[in-house]
C-alpha cells in the first residue's frame, strides 16, 4: 500500500486503489477480532456517519463516485490508524510500525525529483484507458488518473513547475511532505542502524529541493509551527536530543535557501496569479451558502458562476470541504478529533514520540488551506497512531500491553 506508491501512480490507480487496500486491512482486523481502538475513535465514527448522511444532499448521481472516493479515504484513514496502532502496541520494536511510511517517503522524494528533472512528464495511464469515457472525462477523475510530474500553468509564457507527483496537486505534495517528515526523523531516532535508516538520512537533504520548489507557503508555515512547538516542548522538558534535532533540521533548511531563492520564487508566483483573491472569494461563498444547509451541507463541492476561481466552491482547504460538503456538525467532529489527539500525544516523553506528537499540530495549521480528502489523511492517522502507542508504552504498567503475549516454552507446554 505504501511501499509501491510510485507503481500505483504510474498505473493511474493511486487514489482509486487506496480504499481497496483499506478494505483488505479492515478484513484482517475483523478476522483477528477483539481489536483495541485508539483514543478518539468514537468522534471519527460520528464524523463518518454525518458524511454518509450528507450523501442525501448530492445534486446528481454523477457526484456519487467522487463522494464515494472521499468517504473511502476517510474510512481508510481510520482503518490504517487502528491497524498501525495495534501493530505498534504489540511489537517490542515500535520502529517497525514506521517502515511503510518511510517507504512512502522515499517514493515521494524520488517522484519529487522526477518533477525537478522532467517537469513536463505526463502519462496516459492504464487506468485512464480502462475507465469508461464519461468517468475518465470527469474533471476530478481526470486529475486522479492522468498523471503529471508537476503542476503548472500551460498558458504561462514562463511557467513555474511545482513538483506534485504522486498527487495531482502540488499542495498535496507539500502537505504529505510536512506530515511525513516527523515520522522519518522519529524512525532514524528509534533505529540506530540498518540500510533503511541510512537511506532516510541521505534522502532528508535530497528531499529539500523538490519540497522547496513546490513553493507551498502553508507547507513552510505548518512545518515552522510544528518545529516551534517541538522546540518549546524540548526546552521545557530539558530534552537536549530533541532540541539538537530541531536545530539540525533548521540549519539544513537554511542552507538550502542559499541555493534555492524560495522567497523570490514565491513572491513571483503570488504577483503573477490571483490565488489569494480566488481563495477568499471561495471561502466567502461557502459561508454564504452554508447558511441554507448548515446541518448536512451539500454532499460535495459544486461549481457556481458567482466566483472568479476555476475550482468548485468547497475546495481549497479541508475545513471548507467538510463544512460545505457535510455541514457544521461534521466539521466540529473533524476538528475535535485533531484537537483531542494533539492533547493526548503531547504527553510523549521520548525524542521519537515528541517528533511524532507534532503531526496533528502540522495538520491543524494546514486544514484551513489544504485539502485532505485523499491519501494524505491516512498519513496523518498513521503518524498519530504510532505516537499514541509510544505514549501508552511510556506510561508504564497502565500503558499498552500486547494482546497476544509471547509465552515461555514451559507455559506453552502447560
Amino acid at each position: 500500500m505504501f511501499g509501491l506508491v510510485p507503481l500505483w501512480w504510474l498505473a493511474g490507480a493511486f487514489y482509486l486503489i487506496w480504499p481497496l487496500f483499506g478494505a483488505v486491512l479492515l478484513a484482517l482486523l475483523i478476522v483477528r477480532g477483539r481489536v483495541p481502538l485508539p483514543p478518539a475513535t468514537g468522534i471519527w465514527l460520528l464524523f463518518l456517519a454525518l458524511v454518509l448522511l450528507s450523501a442525501t444532499q448530492l445534486p446528481s448521481p454523477v457526484s456519487l463516485l467522487p463522494f464515494g472516493l472521499r468517504l473511502g479515504d476517510y474510512v481508510t484513514a481510520l482503518v490504517v490508524g487502528v491497524y498501525v496502532y495495534v501493530y505498534a502496541r504489540e511489537r517490542a520494536d515500535p520502529a517497525a510500525a514506521l517502515v511503510p511510511i518511510c517507504a512512502f517517503w522515499i517514493g515521494l522524494v524520488a517522484l519529487g525529483w522526477l518533477g525537478v528533472l522532467a517537469p513536463r512528464f505526463e502519462l496516459t495511464t492504464p487506468m485512464e484507458m480502462l475507465l469508461p469515457g464519461g468517468v475518465a472525462g470527469h474533471p476530478y477523475m481526470q486529475d486522479l488518473v492522468h498523471v503529471t510530474a508537476t503542476e503548472y500553468s500551460e498558458l504561462a509564457l514562463n511557467p513555474i513547475y511545482r513538483p506534485a507527483a504522486p498527487f495531482p496537486y502540488t499542495n498535496n505534495y507539500g502537505s504529505a511532505y510536512a506530515m511525513m517528515l516527523p515520522c522519518v526523523v522519529a524512525y532514524t531516532m528509534l533505529r540506530r542502524r540498518g540500510i533503511l535508516r541510512w537511506a532516510l538520512l541521505v534522502s532528508l537533504p535530497l528531499s529539500l529541493a523538490p519540497a522547496f520548489l513546490t513553493l507551498n507557503r502553508v507547507m513552510f508555515a505548518s512545518l515552522g509551527v510544528g518545529l516551534a512547538v517541538l522546540g518549546v516542548r524540548a526546552a521545557l522538558r530539558g530534552n537536549v536530543r530533541v532540541g539538537a534535532s530541531v536545530v539540525g533540521v533548521l540549519v539544513i533548511g537554511g542552507l538550502t535557501t542559499l541555493l534555492i531563492p524560495v522567497a523570490d520564487l514565491i513572491n513571483s508566483r503570488v504577483e503573477s496569479s490571483d490565488t489569494n483573491s480566488d481563495r477568499f472569494s471561495l471561502y466567502a461563498e461557502v459561508i454564504r451558502r452554508i447558511a441554507d444547509s448548515p446541518w448536512l451541507g451539500y454532499g460535495a463541492p459544486v461549481t457556481v458562476d458567482t466566483v472568479t476561481a476555476e475550482v468548485p466552491v468547497g475546495t481549497q482547504g479541508q475545513l471548507w470541504t467538510v463544512l460545505f460538503s457535510h455541514g457544521v456538525p461534521a466539521l466540529l467532529c473533524f476538528l475535535a478529533w485533531f484537537v483531542i489527539v494533539t492533547l493526548k500525544i503531547a504527553r510523549a516523553r521520548s525524542a521519537p514520540g515528541q517528533w511524532l506528537a507534532v503531526v496533528p499540530v502540522i495538520c491543524l495549521v494546514q486544514i484551513p488551506f489544504y485539502g485532505m480528502a485523499d491519501p494524505t489523511i491516512t498519513i496523518a492517522y498513521f503518524g498519530v497512531a504510532v505516537a499514541m502507542a509510544l505514549v501508552e508504552r511510556e506510561a508504564g504498567p497502565r500503558g499498552a500491553r500486547p494482546a497476544h503475549p509471547v509465552r515461555s516454552p514451559k507455559a506453552a507446554a502447560v
